[in-house]
């Protein structure tokens, strides 16, 4: 069996983080591993505390998971300190990791920064030149490449910026009132559009770590990346179709749809 790191914190309400990330990964029949950077307090309505682990804690799940049950492809989520970007870039590079997948939460889907200006600039400088793929949406892709994101050439305008920085593919997330919910992937100097259906659901907490999770499971598999990535937008579709409908505010996806 093929196996997956998710280094994400956690969700309380199970939604998002590495409870999105493992439910993901086993339903696509990888093993899942975690390395949590943060706690959260949170439900659908919204997050109501976080409490960051220790750079020496996060340090010792790492080596914990590296030294034993090696991965076949990380995934890494929300990481809100320079100490732990720089730890995990540190742990990455030492043990050589293969297949990262890196998405860079820095502002929320409905536009609140989530990240300080010293936090972004280590993610840029030590995380995403070690990544295969970077999946930010619309906003995220506007900080990084500093263009203003208002239709479909600027997402391929600012990919381009991205890819051409980092070295390594970018996935620019659709939505955000651009388009449906069409993902543009720019790679080797090239791009492609992997069209998507707007789905009618108010229950959409979680989907970007869902997203990037999948896709890193069909890397682990050894499938190229337009592979992972077609295959992660038919499994994210799959559970938004299928409606679950918990909580009081924008509650998660049924995960386990096709099981």
């Amino acid at each position: 069996m093929k196996i997956v790191l998710t280094i994400a914190g956690s969700d309380s309400s199970g939604g998002a983080g590495i409870q999105a990330d493992i439910k993901t990964m086993t339903a696509n029949g990888v093993y899942a591993m975690s390395a949590v950077t943060a706690l959260t307090a949170q439900n659908t309505t919204g997050v109501t505390g976080i409490m960051e682990v220790s750079t020496e804690f996060l340090s010792k799940q790492l080596d914990s998971v590296f030294t034993d049950i090696y991965p076949d492809a990380v995934k890494i989520g929300m990481v809100s300190s320079v100490k732990l970007i720089e730890i995990i870039s540190e742990k990455l590079k030492y043990y050589d990791a293969r297949s990262i997948v890196v998405d860079p939460v820095m502002i929320s889907t409905s536009g609140s920064k989530l990240l300080q200006e010293d936090a972004i600039e280590t993610l840029k400088n030590s995380l995403f030149p070690q990544a295969v793929l970077l999946t930010p949406n619309i906003p995220e892709a506007s900080v990084l490449s500093g263009i203003s994101i208002e239709n479909q050439n600027d997402m391929i305008k600012a990919a381009e910026v991205i890819s051409d920085q980092f070295e390594c593919a970018v996935l620019c997330k659709g939505g955000h009132k651009v388009n449906d919910a069409n993902d543009l992937l720019y790679y080797n100097n090239k791009y492609k559009w992997f069209m998507g259906e707007r789905i009618n659901n108010k229950n959409t907490h979680g989907t970007g770590c869902t997203l990037s999770s999948a896709i890193a499971c069909g890397l682990a598999k050894g499938m190229d990346l337009e592979t992972s990535i077609q295959l992660a937008k038919d499994y994210i579709s799959g559970a938004l179709k299928a409606m679950l409908d918990i909580g009081k505010g924008s509650g998660p996806l049924n995960h386990m749809w096709n099981i």
